[in-house]
């Protein structure tokens, strides 16, 4: 290799696109993570995670999950966020559910209308993403929504598609609609080979939440 040249310009996977490796670093992407396996919101969470540390403002929009049901990410990443409003570290946290009826608007129970709370859901999201709110956003269990038919399939693709800025958007939930999934940049299936569950453990606190 001659002197200076660093590995990557070697890859023969390196698209020649004239784009600085700053900016590719930089460019937006939407990572789907799917399939029956464990571990499709803990991995988004991660990547949360990362993106906090990296002074992102973080967006975490729950799209089935009921109030009932509080993850222990949910309590971490709002500490964090509270750190930063004190200290400046890391990056703002806004964490929405749709089980509690989301925080801005009380129009109605999303327990009885579930469909109309997924759909404000995602319009409210809209308007966050023409508006640059968030850096990072995870539409967790946002598959759902869309394979019952509640949120067009299509009009999320085109919404994600022409998204303005460098805004990155992680999708979780089994069953990715085959389009949501052709127009991701990053997909990950998870394959379950084995889990108690299926011999009659049930969830524990600090592994499923």
């Amino acid at each position: 290799m001659p002197a200076g040249q660093s590995p990557i310009t070697q890859d023969p996977n390196v698209v020649q696109d004239g784009r600085t490796t700053r900016q590719r670093r930089l460019r937006p992407v939407v990572m789907v993570n799917t399939g029956e396996g464990k571990g499709k919101t803990t991995a988004a969470m991660g990547t949360a995670l990362r993106a906090w540390n990296h002074g992102w403002d973080v967006g975490v929009f729950q799209f089935v999950k009921s109030g009932r049901w509080h993850v222990g990410e949910q309590d971490a990443l709002q500490a964090l966020g509270s750190l930063h409003e004190s200290t400046g570290v890391g990056g703002r946290v806004t964490w929405e559910t749709m089980g509690t009826g989301w925080s801005w608007t009380r129009a109605f129970d999303a327990a009885e209308d579930p469909a109309r709370a997924a759909q404000e859901g995602w319009r409210h999201v809209k308007e966050l993403l023409d508006d640059e709110a968030f850096d990072f956003y995870l539409l967790d269990e946002f598959t759902y929504p869309l394979d019952w038919g509640w949120i067009d399939v299509s009009e999320v693709v085109e919404v994600l598609t022409h998204r303005p800025g460098s805004q990155q958007v992680v999708i979780t939930g089994r069953r990715a609609p085959r389009a949501l999934v052709e127009m991701a940049d990053i997909v990950t299936e998870m394959t379950k080979i084995k889990h108690p569950f299926d011999l009659g453990q049930r969830g524990q606190a600090g592994i499923e939440w």
